[in-house]
């Protein structure tokens, strides 16, 4: 593009150049001759007026070198009276005569017109150049007191004739060379401002297809290719949070085996000695270490919040109420107190069904994993006018650091977690507007509270320490402080 733009430039502006070059050179080519011709008539135009009161050899001789044209300069006096007559006996003997009532023809000066030239512009009476050799001469008539027709005749070389004509074509050409090439400079530089931005583009568009999700197209040129800058980032923008939310699902699904391999773990560890009941534990575990390096993996992708999308939601109370009554199993098994409270009615979130389940079963299976056998938890579901907090509490020996926990691949440090399971219940709120803390239960150990928003906020993000505070009485309290006991 940016050769091409230079070769068009080129063709048009030497086309223009050469319109324009070729007509001014004739015209100062004419100038040149009509200013030496000037010249020959100012100089003609001189001796006119010595010409109109005498022909005296002598005097003309003496006006014609005063001029200063001697050399260039000629006049032709015709004869008068009765040697006008006998002229032609006179030719042949070379000299002039005078005769009595007239005068003799008189010569000055080297002759280079032919004689027929001389005697057409006597009887014409009118001015005229003709070729000689070396170059042109001016004939110019003048009427004397006699009132014959005198003629001057004045020689113009070729050489005056060209005076400056080879300093202004060159300077002619001068200019036309550096309009050129001034237009090809600046035909490239618009090509360039042009390429450029084209170059970026597709060096952007080959590293993308390398893999380098960071690569954008700088928004410059053209508004043609800044558009197309502009749609490749938005493309490339596309394309990282598509591939984050695919990560983001296979870390979820993932996670969502956790689940099955606390029973199994569980129900391992209750099989007693034997080698059977060792491989079955050494493969649990191994099958716990593989789902954790494929959390690990694919949790490597910034995490995309995304809310519910419309219509969806579902009844939080028979969620808790079903998975209570899954986990419900197991915690009989290892001796834990349950107490579920708030899901005798329905409670309808903006919250899909699948993604309320994994919350909990990442919550519940963290209290399993987390906490010694026989540690006690509770469910608590808070209904209000405007959101829904789901409390998950547990007596075991809490969080150290809760903003360590919630964030995303810290985990909880010397536990073995992902931190995963935290950042579902995180996502799942914010989704909605509302936001996950985490502080100390009732029961002593550690209470995670998840806001779920109802009237369609925008998602904020509040601290993840700290009671919880409403900003009108009368709505939900905090439960971080009140006396519960289990049942």
């Amino acid at each position: 593009m940016r050769w091409a733009l230079v070769k068009v430039c080129l063709a048009v502006t030497t086309m223009v150049v050469v319109a324009f070059a070729v007509p001014l050179g004739l015209v100062i080519r004419e100038m040149a001759r009509d200013r030496a011709f000037s010249n020959a008539e100012r100089e003609a135009a001189a001796v006119a007026p010595a010409l109109s009161i005498t022909t005296d050899r002598d005097q003309l001789e003496r006006v014609v070198a005063s001029a200063g044209s001697d050399a260039g300069m000629a006049v032709h006096i015709p004869a008068s009276g009765d040697a006008a007559a006998d002229s032609s006996k006179a030719e042949g003997s070379g000299s002039d005569r005078t005769e009595p009532g007239g005068t003799a023809a008189v010569d000055l000066g080297r002759q280079r017109a032919a004689d027929a030239d001389i005697a057409t512009v006597r009887r014409l009476g009118r001015a005229s150049t003709t070729e000689v050799p070396g170059g042109s001469t001016l004939l110019q008539p003048v009427a004397l007191s006699s009132g014959e027709i005198a003629v001057v005749e004045v020689f113009v070389p070729d050489a005056e004739v060209t005076n400056g004509l080879a300093t202004a074509w060159a300077v002619l050409a001068g200019v036309g060379v550096a309009l050129i090439v001034g237009s090809v400079a600046v035909a490239d530089r618009l090509g360039v401002r042009m390429v450029r931005p084209a170059q970026r583009l597709v060096e952007g568009a080959h590293e993308l297809g390398e893999g380098k999700l960071g690569a954008r197209v700088p928004e410059e040129g053209p508004n043609e290719l800044r558009l197309a800058a502009v749609a490749f980032n938005s493309m490339a923008d596309q394309v990282v949070q598509l591939l984050a939310n695919e990560r983001e699902l296979a870390a979820d699904l993932s996670h969502r085996l956790r689940t099955p391999l606390t029973v199994l773990r569980l129900n391992a560890a209750s099989l007693g000695d034997g080698p059977a009941a060792e491989q079955t534990r050494a493969a649990v575990a191994q099958l716990e270490r593989e789902v954790d390096t494929i959390i690990r993996t694919a949790r490597e992708a910034k995490p995309q919040t995304a809310a519910a999308g419309p219509g969806a939601g579902c009844d939080a109370a028979e969620v808790v109420r079903e998975r209570m009554a899954f986990w419900s199993a197991l915690a009989e098994d290892e001796g834990r107190k349950v107490r579920v409270a708030g899901v005798d009615r329905p409670v309808r979130i903006p919250v899909a069904r699948a993604d309320l389940a994994a919350a909990l079963d990442a919550l519940l299976g963290n209290v399993f994993r987390h906490t010694p056998e026989g540690t006690a938890f509770a469910v608590d579901v808070h209904n209000g006018e405007d959101a829904v907090i789901v409390l998950v509490s547990d007596a075991g020996p809490g969080i150290p650091d809760p903003e360590a926990a919630m964030a995303r691949g810290r985990g909880s440090g010397s536990t073995g977690s992902t931190g995963l399971g935290l950042d579902i219940v995180r996502r799942l709120a914010e989704s909605t507007g509302g936001d996950v803390r985490i502080g100390s239960s009732v029961l002593g150990g550690t209470e995670v509270r998840i806001w779920i928003q109802l009237d369609g906020r925008a998602p904020v993000r509040r601290g993840h320490r700290g009671p919880v505070r409403r900003r009108r009485p009368g709505k939900l309290v905090s439960t971080f402080n009140r006396p519960r006991s289990l049942p």
